[in-house]
């Protein structure tokens, strides 16, 4: 009986035993297809979230491009064709950078309230930036602590904003007059016949360059000033070491005892043309003068009625051994320069002027850092006077 009982035991437990992996058999597919098909959903949700994630990033993308950043760009004046040559800067800046500018400027420079109203006009507009070259700092303060409040950076450009204490003026665009009037040497020095009149000095028959400049006070003036008379003493002093003199006023004077060159700097007693043309016939009264630099288009003017308008300096004429260089232009200068009286001049670069202004006005509207920089100048002579770009620089 026992063994009976076991047996059914033992046949009733194999039994049991295929019902489990019978049950095993057909839970297998299902399992196996479960997982198959949860690895194949997460794929697409993967996908998805790839998809999706560039769209989120893109949405602030259109709000930010389709604000466009507007800057009113305040100059000094408006019809000369200096600042024709800045609008022209700063119109081309605008198109290459996608934002909007305004130009303007009053009839003339004197008129300080016109620009005041102007500029008060376009902060109501509510730009993101302004470029302004101030007929006067003061007057525009009010307008420059606005413009600090609200986080509207300013830039200046040409003469810029001088001496601003509001902290809204964040750089400037403007010419390193020091450096412009270096150029001026620097051609000087690439003269054949002022080369060899520089290696011929001696103590005994020295040479004397002249520079005449309108005043001492202006800061463009005297910048030029000082970026001629160093670098020409540098020049000098490469053929006559020990040898070159300063002299003539006490902002520049360096003297030698038994110079070989002398470098004269002439400053007339007012700006009148009358009192730089004194200043001029000082100079050109002095033996061994061989060159002459003008610092700007008034001593140009000044000096040019001490040689006849210019005609002293034709070749075979009085001073036609004479080597002159001026700087900024007008009708006379240019004249000069395309008769050949003039070896050339230094101009500044407006259209640089315009554009650099507009580039760090954008540049600051977006939240970037900005610093001064140099617009640069350019030598035109009877050679490339006419070409477009120095056309374009070289005013009436």
């Amino acid at each position: 009986m026992t063994k009976k009982i076991l047996a059914l035991l033992l046949a009733l437990t194999m039994v049991f035993a295929l019902a489990a992996c019978g049950g095993d058999d057909t839970q297998t597919p299902a399992n196996n297809d479960q997982p198959a098909t949860n690895n194949d959903q997460p794929a697409p949700a993967e996908k998805d979230d790839e998809d999706a994630a560039p769209v989120e990033s893109a949405d602030p993308a259109p709000a930010e491009t389709d604000e466009t950043i507007y800057i009113p760009v305040m100059a000094k004046g408006f019809q000369h064709q200096f600042w024709q040559a800045v609008k022209a800067g700063a119109d081309a800046a605008a198109a290459d950078l996608g934002v909007e500018i305004y130009f303007d400027g009053p009839a003339s420079e004197t008129e300080i309230d016109a620009q005041v109203n102007m500029v008060k006009q376009e902060m109501a507009k509510g730009p993101k930036a302004m470029a302004l070259a101030a007929l006067s700092t003061e007057a525009v303060t009010e307008i420059l602590e606005e413009c600090a409040s609200k986080n509207i950076p300013v830039i200046g450009f040409d003469s810029g904003v001088p001496e601003d204490t509001t902290g809204a003026v964040k750089a400037t665009a403007a010419t390193n007059n020091e450096a412009a009037a270096a150029l001026a040497a620097e051609k000087f020095g690439e003269h054949e016949g002022l080369v060899a009149a520089m290696q011929n000095a001696t103590s005994d028959s020295p040479i004397i360059i002249g520079c005449v400049s309108q005043d001492a006070v202006s800061a463009s003036v005297t910048g030029r000033t000082t970026g001629f008379v160093n670098k020409m003493a540098e020049i000098a002093e490469t053929y006559q070491p020990g040898k070159v003199s300063i002299e003539g006023h006490t902002l520049w004077e360096k003297t030698v005892s038994d110079p070989a060159i002398i470098i004269r700097v002439e400053i007339s007693a007012t700006t009148e043309a009358t009192a730089v043309q004194t200043a001029a016939n000082a100079l050109l009264n002095m033996d061994g003068l061989v060159a002459v630099f003008c610092s700007n288009e008034g001593a140009v003017t000044g000096f040019l009625s001490a040689v006849s308008d210019g005609s002293d300096l034709a070749e075979g004429a009085k001073y036609g051994d004479l080597v002159v260089a001026g700087f900024d232009a007008g009708k006379a200068q240019k004249d000069a320069v395309r008769n050949g009286w003039f070896y050339g001049s230094v101009t500044q670069d407006p259209y640089q002027i315009g554009y650099k202004a507009v580039e760090m006005a954008a540049a600051a509207a977006r939240g970037e850092s900005v610093s001064d920089v140099d617009t640069g100048a350019q030598w035109y002579d009877a050679s490339n006077i006419d070409d477009e770009m120095i056309a374009l620089l070289v005013y009436d």
